[in-house]
């Protein structure tokens, strides 16, 4: 039996290949791919700033959802045709981290569908471990909103998002406005800080509060808005030094920071600010397990609507022009690719 796969293949290409899928191994799932959706990372692989990392033969993507096709051997907990998502981390289980019980964060973490081939083929097999069953009722095409979900889900829980207190989220991309939603769904009264009139409008059409940086101060209007205390979280979604500048200049005393973006080079921070207002600047990296479970509820109990996130949606066959146009427009929100 042959299947289709999208190798990415550098130089801003994607092939698409005609493969032979090969069985399970002991361990594994085999799984039919529904939906993929184009994260940021992917594009950081478009645009050639990943080819040490990956090479330029590589299946990519993991923002899936898709069915169970086969079992390998000794897998027994699931079943063929189980709705499911994967959380595309596989870690050594024997680092200070995986022993402290931190395996998301493992010293030698490998992320699937970056250091694996990943979701944009027809068939993917993958460790049993990493599955989790989607609860009845849940669509495959929302289902693959569920990894950057969970990656807002892990962000809130860092930050430690009470009800009632002021959020600052920096950066009103897809993360930041899955970011945003998670913690109004914890009670945080949520701004958003964004450049982009059309993200901002959408971040208005969602019930935000908004500022834009080319026409306000934020930090100074954000401050006067909290009657001068600022916000006890802040998220740095934005990946840019006016971001971190910002950050730092709207966090109350004893505010805590997220740092959610990764930064193409380092930033200068203003660590006084630390000092005097004893602020917290804490990481978020990835997703637990029960961040997963978490981002699973909140979509199939309907307390969070990502779908609305969802721009368009491409075959499989149309990868090469879905990256084209996410590049070139950065007013999408979330593009998935049908695999079948």
């Amino acid at each position: 039996m042959s299947t289709s796969a999208a190798y990415y293949i550098g130089n801003k290409s994607f092939q698409i290949e005609t493969v032979t899928p090969a069985a399970p191994a002991a361990g594994e799932v085999q799984i039919d791919v529904a939906y993929c959706g184009i994260c940021g990372t992917d594009l950081h692989v478009y645009l050639g700033h990943m080819e040490a990392r990956i090479g330029n033969h590589r299946v990519i993507g993991h923002e899936m959802s898709g069915v169970i096709s086969a079992l390998g051997e000794g897998v027994t907990e699931l079943e063929v045709g189980q709705h499911i998502v994967v959380r595309p981390l596989s870690a050594c289980g024997d680092c200070p981290a995986c022993n402290a019980g931190n395996n998301h964060i493992c010293h030698n973490l490998k992320f699937l569908g970056l250091d694996t081939d990943g979701a944009f083929q027809e068939k993917w097999n993958v460790p049993a471990e990493t599955i989790h069953v989607l609860p009845e009722g849940l669509s495959l095409d929302h289902a693959a909103l569920i990894e950057p979900l969970a990656v807002a889900c892990h962000d809130v829980k860092r930050g430690r998002v009470a009800k009632g207190e002021d959020v600052l989220v920096i950066g009103g991309g897809p993360i930041g406005m899955l970011v945003a939603m998670v913690a109004r769904n914890a009670g945080g009264n949520v701004t958003i800080s964004e450049i982009n009139e059309n993200r901002l409008a959408f971040a208005e059409k969602l019930g935000f509060a908004t500022m834009n940086p080319k026409n306000v101060d934020v930090a100074e209007a954000y401050l006067e808005a909290t009657g001068g205390k600022g916000a006890e979280v802040v998220f740095e979604v934005s990946g840019t030094q006016p971001g971190v500048d910002l950050m730092t200049a709207a966090a109350a005393a004893r505010g805590r920071i997220v740092m959610v973006a990764i930064h193409a080079s380092k930033p200068t921070v203003d660590m006084f600010r630390f000092f005097w207002r004893e602020v917290e600047l804490i990481g978020a990296r990835v997703y637990e397990a029960d961040d997963y479970d978490a981002a699973m509820n909140r979509l199939a109990s309907g307390a969070i609507d990502a779908g609305v996130l969802i721009t368009d949606v491409q075959g499989l066959e149309d990868i090469q022009g879905a990256f084209k146009a996410l590049t070139e427009n950065p007013n999408a929100m979330k593009t998935l690719i049908k695999i079948q």
